[in-house]
Formats: structure tokens, C-alpha cells, sequence
């Protein structure tokens, strides 16, 4: 079954639309998870979505820094936890990531730290896997 997934402690798509102007936030079909483990729970169900949105601060403790100790073991998982879940995930089950990511966080080191996971990955498995679109908030 194909589906979109917005990955967003609060917003819902139709809010990211007025930042990323970007028509497929105003379309039915999202799935919309607020945490980590919500996001694992969905792929694990449902497979690998057509497109992800990714905010990248999940919970209150996200908005107070902006250098994530993303190892720290007693802290709430970000969006970056999620994409490097998703990449892995995808690596050891022999699929696709979608074909469309976008990254629509607001907070533009979280923001360049999540397109860094997937640019990493695109360049080591570029002859395996079709071309990714990534658009990201703050790099319009």
C-alpha cells in the first residue's frame, strides 16, 4: 500500500505548506507520526512510504539546544534517529528508501545533519538505488 509519512511532534502537513510552498502538503494520503518510535512502528507495518517528511525536534528537550549528542542514551530520539533507523532499515531488508524526502524542520542544523545521512548514503549506493529527491527547508 502506498502512503506519504509526516514525521512532526505538532505540525500537521497544511503548516508545512506555508513555509516550503510545496503542492503535496496540501494532498490527502499523509500518515502523520509525532516520535521515533511511531515512525519505526509505521515502516515496520506498512513498508517504506512513496515520500517522508521529516521535522527533526520531536520533543521539548530538542527546542532548548542546538548540539545533539545524538548517542546520549537517556535523551528523546530526533528526526535524524529516524532517517538513520530508516536508512538502515532499508539497507538490511534489501529495500528502496522513497523516492522523495523532503526535510521540513525548522531548525536548520538539525536539518542539514538529516540531508548529510541521506547524502551519504546516496553517494556509497548510487548504482544500487534510484535517484532521490531531497528538498530541504532551509536550502531553498
Amino acid at each position: 500500500m502506498s502512503y506519504n509519512l509526516f514525521l512532526d511532534d505538532v505540525r500537521m502537513p497544511k503548516e508545512a505548506f506555508e513555509y516550503m510552498h510545496i503542492p503535496i502538503y496540501t494532498s490527502e494520503g499523509w500518515i502523520i507520526v509525532r516520535n521515533y518510535y511511531a515512525f519505526v512502528a509505521l515502516v515496520e507495518g506498512k513498508g517504506v512510504p512513496n515520500i517522508i517528511s521529516f521535522d527533526h525536534d520531536l520533543a521539548d528537550e530538542h527546542y532548548k539546544k542546538q548540539d545533539f549528542d545524538y548517542d546520549a542514551e537517556n535523551s528523546e530520539k530526533t528526526g535524524y534517529h529516524c532517517a538513520k533507523w530508516l536508512i538502515d532499515y532499508c539497507m538490511d531488508n534489501n529495500k528502496e528508501l522513497p523516492h522523495e524526502i523532503i526535510i521540513h524542520s525548522m531548525n536548520p542544523y538539525g536539518s542539514r545533519n538529516i540531508k548529510s545521512l541521506f547524502d551519504t548514503y546516496i553517494k556509497v549506493y548510487s548504482l544500487e538505488h534510484s535517484p532521490i529527491k531531497i528538498l530541504v527547508s532551509h536550502l531553498r
